[in-house]
């Protein structure tokens, strides 16, 4: 026996010793599965925070700033983008107002939540979309594949553990997790199979599983016949001393389902074609395209497989049109795009910096058309073109990688020449010529939504801002929206600037745009520190600002671009401006 002041062992050991019993006796066939929310032991000190509090929902988007937040990210997908911003920023407006109003939840007993089913093909952004915009609420967001769901949960997962999920990244705040976005893909993948006679047991028993989390129910944390959530409870006991049940409610959670539907405009098809049988009806052509999905129902969801109480829980439905090569190519040049941001940083992490051509980016849009996967295809595409250099350029002595439609097309030549000439300065012409283009491409970007990016970063886009904000993009891999928060950060510094010059010498200066926007392009390049900069500000001006305040009591100036290049002359003339100003008001007659 062991003894009593022994140590409680860890749960996750409990756990591991379990399984390698059960694995001995039943040979893998029976597994224990712990919700990774439950696994986590819970910060030292921290508990799950009560749900019987209400929190206020700091939320006041409107749709159209969102649609506008999705057009920097999103390619066309205009009519699916003004669905979800508007149903979303409805359901989420809808919660604070009943909250800020005192109001009950059951305000409206029978109403029905917004929940989204959206169709389209794959590699068209429906992941991406939610992601975003979740995101942009600052909610949790959890994703789930409905084909790893089954109706119990013993094998695989089920919709509750998708809820449970939600509390983890809303960091253990039970409050915030029902708030969050559930969003499931394939969705399709869980109606009823069309071939089997009889019910479809498993797929529609998912349905039904999904029922009531979709609408109001409450999920308990802990789950039954886990141990680890059972030793998890114990441990919270003996802490709080409480055994209150920890639930999470699901009535203001949004649940967004996905999927392709392949199979579906053909049943639309068909309904379409037997309503318009006789003189001028429209004949349908077999070009089952997802334009179809456009004039989807209820009823076409139902003869795909799925119950109709499931379906009634949906509402909202959004339809994704198909991706051009055009759309693709536009994809590429979104200066947000992660895939070419994220093969800049490949070649970064070897300390090279890489650039493309728009013919580059032509021809990889191509051939992932190609591949009829949408955006996923941009992925292959560009991995089959860059992987030889990607192989071999980082071990040469190469810094600068213009990937132009000759470089791709012709990769051994390149390859030799980078390897052999790739310090010569014409490889570098060619990297600052593109580098140039691309500075040009991002103005423009910035231009044409300067003032969505000033309210949303708090930051009027003066034309030596979007000067700037496109700058520091060419010299980092970022994104627009963190570029222009970095500008947003080096205003701030100039701001502060000012307040530290006139807390240590008690002379208020206050910098005109110009000077502000002088002082933000010191911070980009070369980079220097606001030390320096204030440093350099004070040895300029203390003298010269202090000698005006002795001799004519001023103790407020404004600085602009010409007097932090040529503070001498500025001063000089400022002193003189000063002085003779004092010598005209003292020449005037008394009590003039």
């Amino acid at each position: 026996m062991s003894d009593n002041n022994e140590k409680i062992p860890d749960p996750k050991e409990i756990e591991k010793e379990l399984g390698e019993f059960l694995n001995k006796k039943f040979g893998g066939n029976v597994k224990i599965i712990s919700p990774g929310v439950l696994a986590r032991k819970p910060p030292e000190g921290k508990a799950y925070k009560e749900s019987g509090k209400k929190r206020d929902i700091h939320f006041d988007l409107k749709p159209e700033e969102l649609i506008a937040y999705l057009d920097q990210y999103i390619i066309k997908q205009d009519k699916a983008k003004a669905i979800l911003a508007t149903k979303i920023c409805t359901h989420f407006n809808r919660i604070k107002h009943i909250e800020a109003s005192g109001e009950s939840r059951d305000i409206m007993v029978g109403g029905i939540k917004s929940n989204i089913l959206m169709a389209g093909p794959t590699g068209v952004g429906k992941t991406y979309m939610v992601k975003l915009i979740a995101k942009k609420l600052g909610v949790p967001f959890v994703k789930g594949d409905a084909t790893k769901f089954t109706e119990t949960g013993y094998v695989g997962g089920n919709v509750e553990d998708l809820v449970r999920d939600l509390v983890r990244e809303a960091d253990d705040d039970i409050e915030l997790a029902q708030y969050g976005i559930v969003y499931i893909d394939e969705i399709d993948k869980i109606a009823s199979a069309h071939n089997i006679i009889g019910a479809d047991i498993s797929r529609t028993g998912v349905q039904r599983a999904l029922l009531k989390p979709m609408e109001d129910t409450d999920v308990e944390l802990k789950v039954p016949h886990d141990p680890v959530s059972m030793l998890q409870e114990m441990e919270r006991y003996q802490k709080t001393g409480k055994k209150d049940k920890q639930v999470v409610n699901t009535a203001n959670i949004l649940f967004i389902m996905s999927g392709a539907f392949g199979g579906l405009p053909e049943i639309i098809k068909k309904r379409t074609a037997k309503q318009s049988i006789g003189f001028g009806s429209e004949i349908v052509t077999s070009d089952l395209s997802y334009s179809l999905l456009s004039k989807m129902r209820t009823e076409d969801l139902v003869a795909f497989g799925f119950e109709s109480e499931f379906v009634g829980r949906l509402p909202v439905r959004a339809v994704l049109e198909r991706l051009t090569e055009d759309d693709l190519f536009s994809i590429l040049k979104n200066p947000n795009n992660p895939v070419i941001l994220g093969k800049k940083l490949d070649f970064a992490s070897y300390g090279i910096s890489a650039k493309f051509t728009d013919e580059t980016l032509r021809l990889i849009a191509k051939n992932a058309y190609a591949e009829n996967t949408g955006a996923r295809g941009l992925v292959n595409a560009i991995e089959e073109l860059l992987l030889p250099f990607e192989t071999r350029l980082p071990t040469e002595n190469v810094r600068y990688f213009p990937i132009t439609l000759d470089v791709v097309n012709h990769p051994s030549d390149a390859i030799e020449s980078l390897c052999s000439h790739g310090s010569d300065s014409t490889w570098e012409e060619l990297f600052k010529k593109i580098e140039h283009q691309e500075r040009e491409d991002i103005r423009r970007f910035v231009d044409a939504s300067w003032k969505q990016l000033s309210l949303r970063h708090n930051l009027t886009l003066t034309q030596y801002r979007i000067d700037h904000v496109a700058h520091f993009y060419c010299k980092n891999i970022t994104s627009i929206g963190n570029a222009v928060d970095k500008i947003k950060s080096y205003y701030d510094e100039v701001k502060k600037l000012e307040m530290t010059f006139f807390s240590e010498h008690d002379i208020n200066i206050i910098f005109e745009e110009d000077a502000v926007d002088f002082l933000i392009g010191g911070f980009i390049d070369p980079g220097c520190r606001f030390e320096e900069i204030y440093a350099k500000f004070v040895s300029d001006f203390e003298l010269g600002l202090k000698l005006i305040q002795e001799k004519t009591g001023r103790s407020r100036f404004f600085i602009s671009r010409d007097a932090l290049t040529d503070s001498e002359v500025f001063l000089s003339n400022l002193i003189k401006r000063e002085l003779s100003r004092q010598d005209d008001h003292k020449s005037l007659p008394d009590g003039s």
